[in-house]
């Protein structure tokens, strides 16, 4: 049996899952995958190289940095997110990344990222986060809001429009013992977008990735669906916030982004010895 993290995105939202994340870690709850869409690819990364509160202490210390997510950083770069800061200066100098322990840790971790000309997503296995680092990066680049990452000859963005929770995507590649990790309470539903003609306008170039987001709506709330249904079978864990705390997605109140990580550890606190037991822990 094969045991796999299947983490949710949700920007500043997905701190709740660097909670959760946290808390197994520091019970000794390794599984033996872990597949991330955009932010939860980013708190991930950090569970794969065992680096329990790295997520929560880098948010905290830089959150309010414009080059860590900010409309300052979209006008300046293209990327909300600024390239440079994000995906090297930080991991490699200021709060530095393991990828040591990653590398040798034994833990399959993937991104899912959405290639902008098929329409679809890719899951890409990450085997060396300081070389593979464009597809990490690409996973979390919010369509409008970020350039269009090219890597491995593919043009690819984030992977919550073709791929919202990929439970589906972790049974395919063998893993029958899953955690879902939702950054969504009980009940949520995703809506239509509202930017409709300005996403058609903008990706006009390419009409499947635009026919992807007119229909992620339905995609993710058919999967989610489909979590709740094995949920209720026992065949898969859930863990979602057990209240609403609104964080917008690029949150600057660092106290409402800590309170959502705490409510993370809270939630997997009281979840821990059923996921122990479910992990065979």
């Amino acid at each position: 049996m094969k045991t796999c993290l299947v983490l949710e995105g949700g920007a500043k939202r997905g701190i709740y899952t660097a909670g959760v994340l946290d808390v197994l870690l520091e019970n000794n709850v390794i599984t033996d995958g872990v597949i991330g869409v955009s932010a939860g690819a980013i708190h991930g990364c950090s569970y794969a190289s065992l680096q329990a509160g790295r997520g929560i202490r880098y948010n905290m210390d830089y959150g309010n940095d414009y080059r860590f997510m900010s409309l300052k950083s979209w006008l300046l770069s293209g990327n909300v997110v600024d390239t440079e800061f994000c995906y090297h200066e930080l991991p490699e100098k200021l709060d530095p990344y393991d990828n040591e322990a990653f590398m040798n840790g034994g833990i399959e971790f993937y991104a899912v990222c959405s290639n902008v000309e098929t329409g679809k997503p890719e899951y890409i296995k990450i085997k060396d986060m300081f070389a593979e680092i464009d597809y990490l990066r690409a996973s979390a680049s919010l369509p409008l809001l970020s350039k269009t990452v090219e890597v491995g000859g593919m043009k690819l963005l984030d992977g919550g429009i073709t791929d919202s929770i990929p439970l589906k995507a972790a049974e395919n590649l063998g893993f029958n013992k899953n955690i879902v990790v939702l950054t969504r309470p009980a009940g949520y539903r995703k809506k239509p977008s509202s930017l409709r003609r300005l996403v058609g306008w903008f990706y006009r170039k390419y009409p499947k990735f635009v026919e992807a987001m007119n229909i992620r709506h339905n995609m993710y709330n058919d999967e989610l669906d489909y979590i709740e249904q094995q949920e209720k079978d026992g065949k898969i864990i859930v863990l979602r916030p057990s209240k609403t705390i609104k964080v917008k997605k690029m949150e600057q109140d660092l106290n409402r982004v800590k309170e959502m990580y705490n409510l993370g550890r809270l939630d997997a606190e009281n979840m821990l010895e059923k996921i122990k037991k479910f992990a065979g822990k």
